[in-house]
């Protein structure tokens, strides 16, 4: 009879777990519903839901570009339309976009990303030919739905917010004319420069395989930076060699000392691990242009 007894409680027990088993695998493989009113409502911008997909995707045409491309007048729905899809994997959503960008827009924008919980995962042109320039951005972010729906809202505001803004200011520097004195760059960096013609530059190799040979530094697997103008009246312009996982942490530091971003891609196929490049654009006092690429690099894995 005791014999009995426990094998029954070990079936009631069995099928206890087996039945809270089964529950929470319905909970992980049913997501949420997306809340589309709040969306439209955080976001600023009305959607419109994929039943096939259950995506509900915000989009924003840029009515006031008037751009042409190679000669052509160019409308919205040729690709200029800024969007924002919202899809909820179990019980988080993500979020995708492509933002629609004039280039004077794109570091606003990008740090309107960046400082309300968003990833910025690619910058580059669709077009050539186009006039004026356009670039695209894209976003992305894993998190709860208010959240990345306050943080796209934030983007758009700033797409609104200087869709007329300023042009940089025609410069007055002349690289063939640089002064400065390399030093402070070698001391704050920590790596040596090299004079290349009138000009200084770092370079910092990274590995990575092709073909399951390796590739480095000479095979153009590295970060760099040319410095140019006086002490006091500098450029830094260069390119980024970066892990996946780095990219995130490079972009803010650069955008925090108020470094521009002027495109985020790859410039190799099947390698690994992935390697993204970004290549930037910034002005100021040798010493603080230094200080701005040393904090990025100090962010990247050692």
């Amino acid at each position: 009879m005791n014999t009995l007894r426990w094998s029954q409680i070990g079936i009631i027990i069995l099928s206890v777990w087996v039945s809270g088993q089964s529950v929470a695998q319905q909970a992980s493989n049913n997501p949420v519903a997306l809340d589309t009113v709040k969306i439209e409502q955080l976001t600023g911008i009305k959607g419109k839901l994929d039943a096939a997909e259950s995506v509900f995707k915000v989009s924003q045409p840029r009515t006031d570009l008037n751009a042409i491309v190679a000669g052509v007048k160019m409308i919205p729905p040729m690709g200029l339309t800024s969007w924002a899809g919202f899809q909820a994997t179990g019980d988080q959503v993500m979020v995708m976009g492509d933002i629609v960008l004039l280039e004077d827009q794109v570091n606003p924008v990008m740090s309107a990303a960046l400082d309300n919980g968003l990833e910025v995962t690619g910058l580059h042109n669709h077009f050539l030919w186009d006039k004026p320039r356009i670039m695209f951005m894209h976003i992305g972010g894993m998190g709860n739905l208010e959240a990345l729906s306050t943080g796209v809202g934030k983007v758009f505001a700033k797409v609104q917010e200087t869709h007329s803004g300023k042009k940089l200011a025609a410069g007055k520097l002349d690289a063939a004319k640089t002064s400065l004195d390399p030093k402070p760059i070698e001391t704050i960096i920590g790596a040596p420069v090299e004079k290349t013609g009138e000009v200084y530059k770092v370079t910092l190799g990274r590995t990575t395989q092709m073909s399951g040979h390796s590739a480095g530094k000479a095979m153009g697997v590295n970060t760099w930076a040319v410095f140019a103008g006086s002490d006091e009246k500098a450029i830094v312009e260069g390119d980024f060699a970066m892990l996946e996982s780095e990219l995130q942490g490079v972009l803010k530091a650069l955008r925090g000392a108020g470094i521009n971003i002027a495109a985020i891609h790859q410039h190799m196929a099947n390698e690994t691990p992935k390697i993204v490049f970004l290549h930037y654009w910034g002005a100021g006092s040798v010493s603080d242009l230094a200080k701005a690429i040393k904090t990025a690099l100090d962010t990247q894995a050692k």
